[in-house]
Protein backbone atom coordinates (compact mmCIF):
# COMPACT_ATOMS: atom_id res chain seq x y z
CA UNK A 1 0.00 0.00 0.00
CA UNK A 2 2.91 2.29 0.76
CA UNK A 3 4.85 1.53 -2.57
CA UNK A 4 1.49 2.69 -4.28
CA UNK A 5 0.88 6.01 -2.72
CA UNK A 6 4.93 6.54 -2.90
CA UNK A 7 4.21 5.86 -7.01
CA UNK A 8 1.25 8.06 -6.95
CA UNK A 9 2.60 11.35 -5.33
CA UNK A 10 5.66 10.75 -7.52
CA UNK A 11 3.95 10.46 -10.89
CA UNK A 12 1.34 13.64 -9.59
CA UNK A 13 5.13 15.25 -8.87
CA UNK A 14 6.67 14.11 -12.37
CA UNK A 15 4.16 15.49 -13.64
CA UNK A 16 3.77 18.83 -12.23
CA UNK A 17 7.17 19.60 -13.38
CA UNK A 18 7.29 18.31 -16.66
CA UNK A 19 4.76 20.73 -17.33
CA UNK A 20 6.33 23.97 -18.45
CA UNK A 21 4.36 26.79 -18.39
CA UNK A 22 7.08 29.29 -20.00
CA UNK A 23 5.33 30.70 -23.01
CA UNK A 24 6.57 29.60 -26.56
CA UNK A 25 6.09 30.50 -29.60
CA UNK A 26 3.81 26.97 -30.41
CA UNK A 27 1.71 27.75 -27.32
CA UNK A 28 1.53 31.33 -28.72
CA UNK A 29 0.43 30.09 -32.28
CA UNK A 30 -2.27 27.27 -30.79
CA UNK A 31 -3.83 29.89 -28.54
CA UNK A 32 -4.22 32.65 -31.46
CA UNK A 33 -5.27 30.53 -34.36
CA UNK A 34 -8.82 31.14 -33.69
CA UNK A 35 -8.32 34.90 -32.32
CA UNK A 36 -10.54 37.16 -35.04
CA UNK A 37 -7.76 39.22 -34.87
CA UNK A 38 -5.36 36.89 -36.36
CA UNK A 39 -4.62 35.32 -39.52
CA UNK A 40 -3.20 31.49 -39.01
CA UNK A 41 -2.06 29.50 -42.20
CA UNK A 42 -0.36 26.05 -42.31
CA UNK A 43 1.86 25.91 -45.33
CA UNK A 44 3.28 23.05 -46.72
CA UNK A 45 6.53 22.19 -49.25
CA UNK A 46 3.92 21.63 -51.85
CA UNK A 47 3.52 24.94 -52.08
CA UNK A 48 6.33 25.93 -54.16
CA UNK A 49 4.98 23.51 -56.88
CA UNK A 50 8.08 22.40 -58.01
CA UNK A 51 9.55 19.94 -61.07
CA UNK A 52 11.02 18.01 -58.40
CA UNK A 53 13.10 16.05 -61.34
CA UNK A 54 14.59 19.33 -62.74
CA UNK A 55 16.32 19.94 -59.16
CA UNK A 56 20.04 19.14 -58.21
CA UNK A 57 20.68 16.57 -55.56
CA UNK A 58 21.66 19.51 -53.10
CA UNK A 59 18.24 21.45 -54.10
CA UNK A 60 16.34 18.19 -53.17
CA UNK A 61 18.11 17.74 -49.90
CA UNK A 62 17.31 21.03 -49.24
CA UNK A 63 13.84 20.49 -49.89
CA UNK A 64 13.52 17.10 -47.91
CA UNK A 65 15.08 19.19 -44.92
CA UNK A 66 11.78 21.49 -44.84
CA UNK A 67 8.72 20.20 -43.55
CA UNK A 68 6.25 23.15 -43.00
CA UNK A 69 5.59 26.62 -42.61
CA UNK A 70 3.33 28.09 -39.56
CA UNK A 71 2.38 31.78 -40.29
CA UNK A 72 0.70 33.82 -38.06
CA UNK A 73 0.00 37.42 -38.78
CA UNK A 74 -1.85 39.91 -36.58
CA UNK A 75 -3.39 42.73 -38.41
CA UNK A 76 -3.32 46.46 -36.87
CA UNK A 77 -5.62 49.25 -37.30
CA UNK A 78 -6.66 52.42 -35.49
CA UNK A 79 -8.92 50.63 -33.15
CA UNK A 80 -6.57 48.00 -31.82
CA UNK A 81 -2.87 49.67 -31.27
CA UNK A 82 -3.05 48.60 -27.53
CA UNK A 83 -3.63 44.76 -28.26
CA UNK A 84 -1.07 45.27 -31.28
CA UNK A 85 1.57 46.60 -28.57
CA UNK A 86 0.59 44.05 -26.08
CA UNK A 87 0.56 40.87 -28.52
CA UNK A 88 4.28 42.02 -30.04
CA UNK A 89 5.58 42.79 -26.32
CA UNK A 90 4.29 38.91 -25.92
CA UNK A 91 6.37 37.66 -29.07
CA UNK A 92 9.27 39.48 -28.39
CA UNK A 93 9.53 38.15 -24.80
CA UNK A 94 9.21 34.59 -26.18
CA UNK A 95 11.99 35.43 -28.58
CA UNK A 96 14.52 36.37 -26.01
CA UNK A 97 14.21 32.92 -24.45
CA UNK A 98 18.01 31.67 -24.80
CA UNK A 99 16.79 28.65 -26.55
CA UNK A 100 16.21 30.72 -30.01
CA UNK A 101 19.42 32.24 -31.57
CA UNK A 102 19.11 35.55 -33.25
CA UNK A 103 20.80 35.53 -36.37
CA UNK A 104 20.48 38.92 -37.88
CA UNK A 105 17.98 41.93 -37.32
CA UNK A 106 16.56 44.35 -39.35
CA UNK A 107 15.44 48.00 -38.95
CA UNK A 108 14.49 49.73 -35.94
CA UNK A 109 12.87 49.31 -32.59
CA UNK A 110 8.91 49.94 -33.84
CA UNK A 111 9.59 48.55 -37.59
CA UNK A 112 11.68 45.67 -38.23
CA UNK A 113 12.40 42.00 -38.72
CA UNK A 114 14.29 39.74 -36.88
CA UNK A 115 15.43 35.83 -37.86
CA UNK A 116 16.21 33.48 -35.27
CA UNK A 117 16.65 29.34 -35.19
CA UNK A 118 16.52 26.60 -32.48
CA UNK A 119 18.52 23.83 -32.38
CA UNK A 120 22.90 24.02 -33.19
CA UNK A 121 24.31 25.23 -36.36
CA UNK A 122 24.61 21.88 -38.16
CA UNK A 123 21.04 20.92 -37.13
CA UNK A 124 18.74 23.69 -37.38
CA UNK A 125 14.86 21.82 -36.17
CA UNK A 126 13.05 25.92 -36.72
CA UNK A 127 13.50 29.24 -38.35
CA UNK A 128 11.36 31.98 -36.88
CA UNK A 129 10.98 35.60 -38.47
CA UNK A 130 8.87 37.99 -36.93
CA UNK A 131 8.16 41.02 -39.10
CA UNK A 132 6.73 43.76 -37.70
CA UNK A 133 4.94 47.37 -38.42
CA UNK A 134 3.15 50.13 -36.10
CA UNK A 135 0.67 50.57 -39.04
CA UNK A 136 0.10 46.98 -40.67
CA UNK A 137 0.80 44.32 -37.29
CA UNK A 138 3.24 41.68 -37.33
CA UNK A 139 3.86 38.29 -38.39
CA UNK A 140 5.63 35.40 -36.62
CA UNK A 141 6.89 32.80 -39.40
CA UNK A 142 8.18 29.23 -38.14
CA UNK A 143 10.09 27.61 -40.63
CA UNK A 144 9.74 23.79 -39.23
CA UNK A 145 12.28 20.44 -40.91
CA UNK A 146 14.64 18.35 -39.87
CA UNK A 147 18.27 18.44 -39.80
CA UNK A 148 17.99 21.82 -41.65
CA UNK A 149 21.34 23.94 -42.01
CA UNK A 150 22.78 27.35 -42.95
CA UNK A 151 23.39 25.85 -46.56
CA UNK A 152 20.20 24.49 -47.05
CA UNK A 153 18.24 27.25 -46.09
CA UNK A 154 20.14 29.56 -49.03
CA UNK A 155 19.65 26.80 -51.26
CA UNK A 156 16.19 26.85 -50.18
CA UNK A 157 16.29 30.47 -51.16
CA UNK A 158 17.72 29.83 -54.32
CA UNK A 159 14.56 26.85 -55.29
CA UNK A 160 11.65 29.40 -53.96
CA UNK A 161 12.91 31.54 -57.08
CA UNK A 162 12.46 28.62 -59.91
CA UNK A 163 9.26 27.73 -57.78
CA UNK A 164 5.44 28.35 -59.13
CA UNK A 165 4.01 29.06 -55.89
CA UNK A 166 0.31 27.90 -55.52
CA UNK A 167 -1.21 31.52 -54.21
CA UNK A 168 -4.54 29.56 -53.20
CA UNK A 169 -2.68 28.60 -49.61
CA UNK A 170 -1.85 32.64 -49.25
CA UNK A 171 -4.91 33.73 -49.74
CA UNK A 172 -5.40 34.51 -46.32
CA UNK A 173 -2.91 36.32 -46.36
CA UNK A 174 -3.23 38.81 -49.39
CA UNK A 175 -6.22 39.76 -47.96
CA UNK A 176 -4.17 41.37 -45.03
CA UNK A 177 -1.59 43.25 -47.80
CA UNK A 178 -4.48 44.78 -49.58
CA UNK A 179 -6.22 46.96 -46.53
Amino acid sequence: MKINIFTSALLVLLTLISCNSNPSLQRYFVENTDNKDFIALDVSPDILNLEKTKLSAEQNEALKSFDKMNILAFKANATNQTQFETERAKVKAILKDPKYQELMKFGSGKDGASISYVGTDDNIEEFVVFANRKENGFAVVRVLGKNMNPNNIMTLMSVLKESKINMEQLKPLQELIKK
